[in-house]
């Protein structure tokens, strides 16, 4: 109970020495209160990252419509006709719905408080923005509604979303459960949908990823408390010669330490809520937050509050373990004992070792054990700042003469090599930790990269129009679009042997002879030809049912999914054998290939008989409203905005059309999702890095300002000292940057094996996170000469 009331009088006593030592302390108490906040406020936004996700998983759920697997429910007056509406502007998503009620208790979408009229529409904000802008114009002709009114934060995930809702009329028709569906509420449940399980690697991506960032935040928080620490040693010798113990002067520096933690907690809130602020604002690799979604785990957010100034009390209780403080002065100047190297090793060591017993388990042989990932990259990471300081005095120490400004860095390296180990620690950490990473995604970036089978060089663009979208004229529309080279128009549906029901089915894919040499080789081509064709991996049996005058029905009918029965009569004198090859479709089609010729041919009367209903935009012939077509084109690339114009166009034929960009590879989602996460949490670090860095190297000067104002009044030319201050910062960044290239390279290699992948070294990622390290303090040092400048006038020696 003593010793409590003896830690509580000490430190309260050392808070009221760091607030209350004139000028000088407050200077001291705020550098350190500013690099604890930059760090605290980073640790927060980090404390906010589930809720982040969280919030925006409920608001995706709770406007979710499930096109895609609505069961089959009739007309009534609590049903809404929902259709998707997606498009993409530049690099950008839009996210669309047209949107038709049945009745007057229709379920209104999140953030809606009335249906649009058809014609009009309801946009986000970003959306209104952008269509109001000169950049939206061609987005502005693709979306021809009035835009009567916004959507509300609670119906979007991101404060840059592009969405929209649009009414529109006779969706009714064109419901598929695909693209277009009947609802009676949005975030309905869907029957039999389950949660997939998420895969061991991409969890132990994310462990890495949180692991490695917020290392350099708890490194730099360390290199914080420490701020001023040669001129606390100094009053601290003026405690002992007023009665002082050893063990009450340390716990009196230690309140110090916490005194400047505890105003950094208020800075670093501060800097919280204002970075939460601007967040709404700003947009990071297509993701984007409102500040609400910023808020804290409560508990999370406690232990920041507790572990903070803790940590503090600790370090700085740590740092004076070999320090002597007696009456007379600080034992500092000595040549202090060398640092021992064994117990250095034992972090990485022991980092290894707990890593190790997951090596090759990969994702088929369960999941890994996130307490021995976290703490083995955490000793892993840790070694880095354990091994750099001795590694730059046993460096430092072996340097010999040179330049004047050479010499007076190796020389204050030799006497302050911790100090300047602490400076490069945190940009070290990180530096070891992207490399690891980098290798980790590069090495399993395979595994979540697929190629589309598309070949590029025949068709960069494909546009799907579903039955009842296009229409025969749709290809001489895209032909007639700016930046359109050429175009290839396929349909495609069903042959049957029954109206309804059938038994046996056939594809067949209508064209004119040239876009049907895409599929097939043809030794001739007519209007009013058949083929049939073989050689496909998969045989639909279209042999069995193609019989000279047998009479056959496209777009059969099943249970609950209505079709148009269309009678066709097999041709004589009859079909011609030809051999698929691989297509536009990236694979070898069957079934049957059509002319146009022959397929009115076919059908005879009976396309009369059986019209088709109506499209969104125009009425289209049974025969068209039977078949989706799929338009290939091939774009001129000197054509500015080509795809926009295409998508235009698209619009315009069908609104639901679905335009897409072809590309070589396809890659996972969720594991795009990690990399974008890892991005914008590496620019906050970055950012952070970069913020500590400048503050610590103020300091320094700081107290070096008699110094360095010595050395100019004894004649030291000030381009030599400011070339001195590069030395000491290059000398222990480019020892650091070593270190955590050799730390970096291990790690990635053992993650790599845990995940079962080749190891190899992504050259580029290392020397660019290399470079991206080093940039960032030669950015930090150039910053600090103006400041330098300043601390060099000759009033620098005047003392009160």
């Amino acid at each position: 109970m003593r010793t409590a009331r003896q830690w509580a009088r000490d430190l309260a006593m050392g808070v009221r020495f760091a607030f209350g030592g004139g000028r000088e302390g407050w200077t001291r108490a705020l550098l350190t209160a500013v690099g604890v906040g930059l760090g605290v406020a980073l640790l927060l936004l980090t404390t906010a990252v589930p809720n982040v996700l969280s919030v925006r998983d409920a608001r995706e759920q709770a406007r979710a419509d499930h096109t895609f697997s609505q069961p089959h429910r009739p007309k009534a007056d609590n049903t809404l006709v929902v259709a998707d509406a997606n498009t993409t502007y530049g690099e950008r998503d839009v996210r669309g719905r047209l949107l038709e009620p049945e009745g007057p208790k229709a379920p209104l979408p999140p953030g809606v408080d009335r249906f649009p009229a058809a014609g009009e529409m309801v946009v986000s904000p970003a959306l209104k923005d952008l269509l109001t802008s000169s950049d939206g114009t061609l987005l502005r002709e693709r979306l021809p509604y009035r835009i009567a009114g916004t959507i509300a934060e609670q119906g979007l995930v991101g404060s840059h979303e592009l969405a929209y809702y649009a009414g529109a009329k006779d969706l009714a028709p064109r419901i598929d459960n695909s693209r277009v569906a009947r609802i009676v509420a949005f975030g309905e449940k869907v029957p039999g949908q389950t949660s997939e399980r998420m895969d061991p690697v991409l969890i132990l991506l994310i462990l890495v990823v949180f692991t490695v960032l917020l290392m350099p935040v708890a490194v730099f928080i360390a290199a914080a408390v420490r701020f001023g620490g040669e001129r606390r040693d100094r009053r601290l010798a003026a405690l002992r010669l007023v009665g002082s113990d050893s063990r009450m002067t340390r716990r009196i520096a230690a309140g110090e330490a916490l005194g400047g933690s505890l105003l950094g907690l208020v800075l670093g809130t501060v800097f919280f809520l204002i970075g939460r602020q601007a967040a709404g604002s700003v947009e990071v690799l297509g993701t984007s937050v409102f500040p609400s979604y910023l808020n804290p785990s409560p508990a999370l957010a406690v232990l920041v509050a507790v572990a903070v100034p803790a940590a503090s009390v600790l370090v700085t209780l740590f740092a004076l373990r070999g320090v002597v403080i007696e009456p007379l002065g600080v034992v500092r100047t000595a040549k202090p004992a060398r640092r021992r190297l064994w117990w250095r090793l034992l972090l990485p060591l022991g980092g290894l070792a707990m890593l190790y017993p997951m090596v090759g388990q990969g994702r088929e042989n369960g999941d890994f054990n996130q307490y021995l990932v976290t703490g083995g990259v955490l000793l892993l990471l840790v070694g880095v700042t354990a091994l750099l300081p001795w590694i730059v005095e046993a460096v430092v120490a072996r340097l010999g003469g040179g330049s004047v400004a050479w010499q007076l860095a190796v020389r204050r390296l030799q006497l302050s090599s911790g100090t300047a180990a602490r400076m490069v620690n945190g940009i070290a950490v990180a530096v070891a930790g992207a490399i690891a990473l980098q290798m980790l995604f590069a090495g399993v970036e395979g595994d979540y990269t697929e190629a589309t089978g598309k070949d590029l060089r025949r068709a960069q663009m494909q546009v799907h129009l579903g039955a009842d979208g296009g229409g025969s004229d749709a290809g001489e529309r895209f032909r007639a679009t700016k930046g359109v080279r050429t175009v290839t128009q396929l349909s495609m549906g069903s042959l049957s042997d029954r109206r309804k029901n059938p038994e046996q089915s056939a594809s067949i894919t209508v064209g004119d002879c040239a876009a049907l040499r895409e599929l097939a080789t043809l030794p001739s081509c007519r209007d009013g030809d058949v083929f049939e064709l073989t050689g496909a991996e998969y045989d639909d049996g279209a042999s069995t049912l193609v019989k000279p005058g047998r009479t056959l029905y496209l777009d059969p009918s099943y249970d609950e999914d209505p079709g148009r029965e269309i009678p066709w009569t097999v041709p004589r004198p009859g079909v011609r054998e030809v051999a698929s090859v691989d297509g536009l479709l990236g694979f070898k089609a069957d079934g049957l290939l059509l002319t146009p010729g022959a397929l009115r041919k076919g059908a005879g009367g009976a396309v009369a008989s059986t019209a088709g209903s109506a499209a969104v935009s125009a009425p289209a012939s049974a025969l068209d409203s039977a078949l989706s077509s799929e338009i290939y084109l091939r774009l001129d690339r000197s054509v500015p905005d080509a795809a926009e114009y295409v998508r235009n166009t698209a619009a315009r034929v069908d609104p639901l059309a679905d335009a897409m960009t072809w590309t070589s590879t396809r890659e996972s989602e969720k594991f795009t999702a990690i990399r974008q996460g890892l991005f914008v949490g590496a620019a906050c670090v970055l950012a952070l890095i970069g913020a500590s860095l400048l503050v610590s190297q103020l300091e320094q000067l700081r107290e070096r300002r008699k110094l360095l104002s010595s050395l100019v009044a004894f004649g030291t030319r000030r381009r030599t000292l400011g070339l001195s201050v590069l030395w000491q910062t290059a000398i222990p960044i480019a020892l650091g940057l070593l270190l955590a290239s050799v730390v970096g390279l291990t790690l990635g290699s053992v993650l790599l094996r845990m995940s079962a992948a080749k190891v190899r070294v992504d050259w580029p990622s290392v020397l660019s996170m290399t470079g991206i390290g080093a940039g960032v303090v030669l950015t930090v040092t150039l910053l600090s000469l103006p400041p330098l400048a300043r601390l060099m006038r000759a009033d620098g020696l005047r003392t009160e």
